[in-house]
């Protein structure tokens, strides 16, 4: 049994002990306040045309993504009706969940050590997916990358979106950060 009132995740304790000190040295920071860290990690997956077609498909979404993040996903809901898409208002269309704290750095540790390797002809995330105030998007093809989906049981593969926002005010200092965090960026 795990013990979570000692339990430190490996990322969060390598930031602490090394990565605060190489982004100091590297960027000249004189407070500690000012080196980048991670705020929160953000999950999504869109049923899109499926969920239209059979409602179940935005549950099954959610109770995917569920699993991977360790916490309970919310449904995502239409905000208005678009008729050409058959969408109506307020009917689900797919999930998300918002990871903090320690499962936000277990949720990191698990993607770049065991799901992205699984991926497959896996050749590096790309290095240019920042939005210009310091966070990174992601977008997997495949949910099934994770060890937490059981194959067998899954009746939909989805697409998913992963977006890391941090503290830092530049790209540049957030790819630093990241690529402490060893992501295999591909440029």
């Amino acid at each position: 049994m795990l013990d979570t009132a000692n339990y430190t995740p490996r990322l969060k304790a390598t930031f602490a002990d090394e990565i605060k000190a190489k982004l100091r040295e590297e960027f000249g920071y004189k407070n500690d306040m000012q080196i980048p860290r991670l705020d929160k990690i953000v999950l999504n997956i869109g049923a899109g045309a499926e969920a239209v077609r059979d409602s179940k498909k935005a549950k099954s979404a959610q109770d995917d993504l569920s699993t991977i993040a360790g916490q309970r996903a919310v449904v995502t809901k239409a905000k208005k009706s678009i008729a050409g898409f058959r969408v109506r208002e307020d009917m689900p269309l797919g999930a998300k969940v918002t990871l903090r704290g320690d499962r936000m750095y277990e949720f990191l540790d698990r993607l770049i050590t065991v799901a992205m390797p699984r991926i497959r002809d896996f050749r590096g995330v790309p290095g240019k997916s920042f939005d210009g105030n310091g966070n990174y998007a992601v977008g997997l093809k495949e949910h099934i990358v994770f060890p937490e989906i059981n194959f067998d049981k899954v009746d939909e593969v989805w697409g998913m979106d992963i977006v890391i926002c941090t503290t830092a005010k530049t790209d540049a200092e957030a790819k630093a950060l990241l690529k402490h965090f060893n992501m295999p960026f591909n440029s």
